[in-house]
């Protein structure tokens, strides 16, 4: 059954997130007022996969829930930017790595209960370093990490990022992704 909305309202608005509270019928409920949290710009993520050394992985503490742990390659779209190019440039700023071509693995929305918030993944096959990473401040070490040991670190609970750990179980799943192998997006 389908919720019918009657409008919304902005409680706070700033250029990284918006929250609003949304007039929505709720069948055989009534109307309330649901909060909505408005992203103004989707995300975009890379594996970056060697076959001979593994993901290309970034140790990182995120203060927000205080945690440490290893995260794919990842960031908000800039203006302008197609969820590809986003990919590319957060791998080089975050790595120093340039990502070969990419493919698109998969789109999704990790909260669209309270969120519409939108993840665009992508698989690049190689890199080649540049340099260290232009941004030093989004990880503590930048690694290759073997296939065996990114799916001890999944049951482990070691990689507990939202977005990479569906980007990496999805790709465990078929690393060719949904479109033809070996067809480049960038």
């Amino acid at each position: 059954m389908r919720w019918q909305t009657f409008g919304e309202r902005t409680l706070y608005d700033s250029p990284w997130v918006r929250l609003a509270l949304v007039d929505v019928d709720v069948p055989g409920q009534g109307r309330i007022e649901h909060h909505v949290v408005r992203m103004p710009t989707g995300a975009s993520g890379t594996l970056v996969h060697d076959p001979r050394r593994g993901l290309l992985l970034l140790w990182r503490h995120r203060f927000i829930t205080d945690t440490w742990g290893w995260e794919v390659p990842a960031g908000r779209i800039d203006p302008g930017e197609t969820p590809a190019q986003a990919a590319a440039r957060e791998v080089l700023e975050e790595t120093g790595w340039r990502p070969g071509p990419l493919r698109h693995l998969l789109t999704y929305h990790p909260s669209n209960g309270s969120s519409d918030q939108t993840f665009h993944v992508f698989v690049a096959d190689g890199a080649t370093h540049e340099g260290p990473p232009s941004d030093p401040s989004e990880a503590e070490r930048v690694e290759w990490v073997p296939l065996d040991q990114v799916r001890r670190m999944v049951l482990e609970g070691a990689l507990g990022d939202g977005l990479s750990l569906t980007a990496v179980l999805r790709y465990l799943l078929d690393p060719g992704g949904p479109e033809e192998p070996g067809v480049p997006v960038v």
